[in-house]
């Protein structure tokens, strides 16, 4: 049993009791805001406040897909961040930025906000696997549960990324050094900054040219790109190239999740003509930024076999799963 924060009043979270009563009448009002890079430096934290193994849980991954989804926030009592977004003319939010002992809290009074002041049923999306078995979500049958099986995060050892030892890794090994062999003296690796930014778009111009793929989202992965590229780049965004013969030609950024010593893999480019250079990207960014992840988040593959494939041969240790939840009763 534990007190409501707001009246005192002993209340019971989540998995004996349907309801958690929030005080309606002293309960805070929710604001919400459009997210911007601006505010990055004074919501980062939150991402890192309980476990949560999903790229989700990164303000970088959340920024570059946030116009598509017209998602917004409110930072409520300096403890935690709700969100709401838009899908498919529906409104969605995902699970609070919070301590996890808080996450009960927080939940049912976002389900508040959804229920009294959007009249419809709570809907979230991307759920993660710790928040959905703390809140006890799976034997409350007031909710429909349903996993995102094309959402799923790949999870990596960091080391063997970093290293590339073992059997396992035996072939993309192999391809590192066949493209530093044929390519001495005309290669290296940079960690780049702001001051990059328009080299940047120049060489991700020139790669979305190329593909001809119809692959679903590109276009909203650009454009997140690009809202972070025409904005002050803080430092725990890191971006790190390849350049052949001083050109540009792979790149990748990412950022860390301190709870969780975990590295976010979110956007990663190169020249497929060159052999061998996304196996490099890849060892060289997890190698020259993140020294010191334990994992590597890959994320996921969006229900596309090649992608799934491609991230499969790169032996994931586990996922980070995701899910769908929609009240049922409200």
């Amino acid at each position: 049993m534990m007190n409501c924060t707001l009246c005192s009043k002993e209340l019971c979270y989540g998995k004996k009791k349907r309801d958690l009563d929030v005080c309606t009448k002293k309960a805070p009002e929710l604001h919400f805001q459009k997210l911007t890079m601006a505010d990055q430096k004074a919501l980062e934290p939150y991402f890192s406040l309980r476990p949560n193994k999903i790229c989700d849980s990164s303000f970088l991954d959340v920024f570059l897909w946030s116009r598509s989804n017209r998602l917004e926030y409110c930072l409520i009592e300096g403890e935690a961040i709700l969100w709401k977004m838009e899908l498919d003319g529906e409104i969605y939010t995902v699970m609070p930025s919070c301590r996890e002992e808080d996450l009960p809290y927080y939940f049912h009074l976002v389900r508040n906000y959804f229920n009294k002041e959007l009249n419809c049923p709570v809907r979230i999306f991307l759920a993660d696997e710790e928040a959905v078995e703390y809140l006890g979500l799976r034997d409350d049958p007031y909710y429909q549960i349903s996993e995102q099986e094309d959402l799923k995060d790949y999870l990596y050892d960091a080391e063997k990324l970093r290293t590339l030892s073992g059997r396992a890794y035996h072939k993309k090994k192999n391809l590192v050094n066949k493209f530093k062999k044929q390519y001495e003296g005309r290669w290296e690796y940079r960690s780049l900054s702001e001051n990059d930014a328009e080299e940047i778009k120049v060489f991700l111009e020139n790669w979305y040219i190329s593909q001809n793929s119809e692959e679903e989202g590109l276009d909203k992965e650009k454009e997140g790109i690009w809202d972070v590229l025409n904005n002050p780049i803080v430092p725990e965004i890191r971006m790190g190239a390849i350049y052949v013969d001083g050109r540009m030609e792979a790149f990748s950024m990412g950022n860390y999740n301190d709870l969780e010593e975990m590295a976010f893999i979110c956007v990663e480019k190169a020249n497929s003509q060159i052999p061998g250079l996304y196996q490099a990207i890849n060892q060289q960014f997890a190698e020259h930024e993140f020294p010191q992840a334990r994992v590597i988040n890959r994320e996921d593959d969006v229900g596309l076999e090649g992608l799934r494939k491609a991230k499969l041969s790169y032996n994931p240790i586990g996922y980070a799963k995701k899910y769908k939840i929609v009240q049922s009763l409200y």
